[in-house]
């Protein structure tokens, strides 16, 4: 710590940096998000209760749910509402002298629609405040940018629910904000220092490498005017489909002579999947090419399939409708992608 002398947090620079993009009093980096809930519970609500809609309960990748790190975080869950509908009233009948937090987790990976209720985190917050109980958020995949102005769906913002007044806001380094895996906290100081002095942190904590990887990528956020080219998680998702129809054709023709005499090679539409838990029923138009057995058996495409895996750069298809398509949003190298399929 330059200010005293004295042994800093590794994470220091890194906390100011992400105040100065969210607007937050402090931050707090650890491993992943499924870690920033963790010791965001372990360390605000251990044996006491949190409160939590029963449509947010989620279960993200590996099987890992929201009662289970609860648990393992020393807090008793207490469900409220349904599935599909939650009020404010839910979460007041619900607080007691043992309740730590009101919870809001975000459905990063799932989507539920039709009859429908939720309250938003600056209603829950007015709540929380009349209550006397704090409010906290997993945003899952966390942007730090409104995607709407590239044409993609929006999705909550740290700093939207830092202006709202929520207390801690956890999130991802990677997915939508394109940083190597980690686990992102901001929020209220007092919230933050918590954390920084509970047991856990130490154990969840992110190396030096993953913390200059995650710093570099902050940075780019200074710069929001060249963010979408210089990043390349949102160039990728910005691309239009029109370039990539330009682009497959360009390829068409040297794989269709490679390939001809076993597969026809198409230029077909398609819609990227974000994945990652995020955005799970938007789909981004794109065109890939396609490769059709002549015989028309499977196994073929399973075999082709098998030995682009194999590749020293791996070439990852997918088997559909009896067609290998190659989605050709996140290919920039073509001189390399050639080169490695025409041999």
């Amino acid at each position: 710590d330059l200010d005293d002398a004295g042994c800093g947090h590794r994470d220091r620079a890194l906390a100011q940096l992400l105040c100065r993009i969210t607007g937050a009093e402090d931050a707090c980096i650890v491993n992943n998000n499924a870690a920033a809930v963790l010791l965001m519970l372990a360390a605000t609500a251990s044996g006491k209760e949190v409160v939590v809609s029963r449509g947010e309960l989620v279960e993200i990748g590996g099987a890992f749910r929201i009662p289970d790190v609860m648990r393992q975080a020393g807090c008793t869950l207490h469900e409220v509402g349904t599935t599909n509908r939650t009020n404010a009233n839910d979460y007041r009948q619900a607080v007691n002298e043992n309740t730590a937090l009101l919870m809001k987790v975000h459905t990063s990976n799932y989507s539920i629609q039709g009859f429908t209720k939720a309250i938003d985190e600056a209603e829950l917050v007015a709540l929380g405040k009349e209550l006397d109980v704090p409010v906290v958020t997993d945003l899952g995949s966390g942007s730090l940018v409104d995607l709407s102005q590239y044409g993609l769906p929006k999705e909550p913002m740290p700093q939207e629910l830092i202006a709202a007044g929520v207390s801690l806001v956890s999130f991802s380094g990677d997915k939508l904000l394109g940083g190597p895996q980690a686990g992102i906290i901001v929020g209220k100081k007092e919230m933050i220092a918590r954390l920084q002095s509970h047991p856990l942190k130490r154990a969840l904590r992110t190396d030096k490498m993953t913390l200059a990887a995650l710093e570099a990528t902050l940075r780019l956020y200074l710069h929001p005017e060249a963010l979408s080219e210089k990043l390349p998680t949102l160039r990728l998702l910005t691309r239009s489909a029109e370039v990539i129809q330009i682009q497959a054709q360009r390829l068409q023709a040297p794989l269709a002579a490679h390939y001809g005499a076993e597969f026809a090679v198409q230029v077909m539409p398609c819609l990227s999947q974000i994945g990652s838990g995020s955005l799970p029923v938007d789909r981004l138009p794109s065109a890939a090419l396609t490769f059709t057995p002549h015989d028309g058996r499977g196994s073929h495409l399973e075999s082709l399939a098998a030995r682009w895996r194999e590749l020293p750069v791996p070439v990852i298809g997918r088997i559909y409708d009896g067609r290998l398509w190659l989605d050709l949003r996140c290919l920039e190298d073509e001189q390399r992608f050639l080169e490695m399929l025409l041999k």
